[in-house]
């Protein structure tokens, strides 16, 4: 797979969110299609680098295009793609991916059985990092020499609907609409925006 280049990520982290719909996350022996975000930026309370730079945000504030890998709640691993020139903190989310290789493996990985419902396997921040097996290991490393690998939006993933609403399972900066999802995607997290799949 042909990675996104660096100068793909050091633009505005609202166009970057709505543009990585469609592109590939890959790791290991596994890819998925994005098809759900959320941005952050330094400018908003809900973003880790509101903060200020810490040891925990460093990488957020680094150069565009590398791997912003923290835990959630100490459980759950995140990835987010570093955006816009290094020194302002902004991070797109890397909520849901359409399962396309390696499925048998993401099921072993999140415990599920053979045909386990596909959709379910990455419908969630947590399930995708899990499935992927992105660890915090790959915290501050390049998006285009990998580990975890994006690439570009190809075949019928080129120009993608995209619907826009609020991020999830916030309790600050809860009226931006920086969330962003591929419209005819059912792999989206839940809940859906109005205008997707049911």
């Amino acid at each position: 797979m042909r990675p996104l280049r660096a100068d793909f990520y050091a633009r505005p982290v609202l166009e970057v969110a709505r543009d990585l719909i469609g592109c590939t996350v890959a790791h290991a022996d596994c890819a998925g299609v994005i098809v759900e975000t959320e941005a952050y930026h330094e400018s908003e309370p809900a973003c880790h680098a509101f903060v200020g730079l810490t040891a925990r945000t460093r990488p957020i504030f680094g150069e565009p295009g590398r791997a912003y890998v923290y835990l959630s709640y100490g459980i759950h691993t995140m990835l987010n793609a570093v955006c816009e020139p290094a020194g302002i903190g902004a991070a797109v989310l890397i909520r849901a991916l359409e399962p396309v290789s390696g499925i048998e493996s993401m099921r072993a990985r999140r415990g599920l059985a053979p045909g386990a419902r596909v959709d379910e396997l990455c419908s969630g921040p947590g399930k995708l990092t899990q499935a992927l097996g992105i660890s915090l290991a790959e915290n501050d490393t390049s998006l285009a020499s990998g580990p975890v690998r994006i690439g570009p939006r190809t075949g019928a993933w080129r120009d993608p609907r995209v619907l826009e609403g609020t991020r999830i399972g916030l309790t600050k900066a809860v009226e931006l609409p920086w969330r962003f999802c591929a419209a005819d995607s059912v792999y989206v997290s839940r809940p859906r925006l109005a205008g997707a799949p049911a």
